[in-house]
């Protein structure tokens, strides 16, 4: 590894749909989940240094702090150097623009990022590692945000299929400022799964509006136990769909995170700045489909 930084952008991960399937017997939930990404995200940075450590700037970064040693970054890099037998060091940073806990896969994006930037930096394949092996130790999310790509995201998150291109289009982000825990979100679903939408219905969809209206035959399972966790939910998406320009209104993983889909960049700047003005203490960010 050199002295000089590899950077990697981390994704705001966005389930444009998400059904929950059943259960495993060892607790794991199935899920099968429309995944994209959002021009939204944290940045991981690491450079040379004799052991593994981790620093995390960046707006939220206050609201992880004191918890470095037990990141999922740092746990990712002691798994990947386990794994391929590596004993170099390394510097971490993590700069922190994402809210914590918001379904939006914020820890598990950075945990990918981080991956891709010591594979790169240690000269190792990731693909050495499968996504079973991935995702059982490092969370359902992490191999889906290896690919950075719309995917079909199914099993416990390592059964992956590439999606169909989807049109352009925007997103706005909001959060309320308050971190949900996926754990009371499954505990107040109680078990009410559903079958998944065709993927067929993702095909060849020419706008945001085609792919408003087949997002619309699908949906979140986990959206009406989230509101029944944190109310806030159910109010920000009456609040994304009563805002002009809105294609469609949904919740991303188990919250606390929702988003509006709009045509282009000026209809979601637009409705940014009307959320941000009714809701000032809430995080807007909008950003483009990926």
């Amino acid at each position: 590894m050199t002295d000089n930084a590899i950077s990697i952008f981390a994704p705001a991960k966005i389930n444009l749909t998400l059904h929950v399937r059943g259960r495993r017997a060892d607790g794991y939930h199935l899920l099968d989940s429309l995944v994209a990404f959002a021009g939204v995200g944290d940045w991981i940075s690491v450079r040379h240094a004799d052991d593994l450590t981790l620093a995390i700037t960046g707006p939220f970064a206050g609201d992880l702090r004191g918890s470095e040693g037990d990141n999922l970054v740092l746990r990712a890099a002691h798994y990947f150097a386990k794994v391929t037998d590596r004993t170099d060091g390394a510097h971490i940073t993590l700069e922190k623009n994402l809210p914590i806990a918001s379904g939006i896969g914020g820890g598990s994006a950075d945990a990918a990022a981080a991956l891709m930037a010591l594979a790169q930096a240690w000269e190792e394949n990731l693909a050495q590692i499968s996504d079973a092996d991935l995702a059982a130790n490092l969370g359902a999310d992490v191999p889906v945000c290896l690919r950075r790509t719309p995917t079909f995201m199914r099993g416990i998150g390592e059964d992956l299929t590439p999606a169909p291109d989807l049109p352009p289009a925007w997103l706005v982000l909001v959060n309320p400022g308050k971190p949900l825990s996926t754990k009371d979100v499954f505990a107040a679903l109680n078990g009410r799964y559903t079958d998944p939408a065709p993927d067929e219905l993702f095909r060849d969809l020419p706008s945001a509006a085609a792919l408003a209206r087949e997002l619309a035959k699908a949906g979140n399972d986990l959206a009406v136990p989230a509101c029944e966790v944190l109310p806030e939910i159910g109010e920000m998406l009456r609040l994304l769909e009563a805002t002009p320009g809105s294609l469609l209104a949904r919740m991303s993983g188990s919250g606390s995170t929702c988003f509006g889909l709009f045509e282009d960049s000026a209809r979601a700047g637009a409705a940014a700045d009307a959320i941000r003005a009714r809701r000032p203490g809430w995080w807007v960010a909008p950003a483009p489909l990926l």
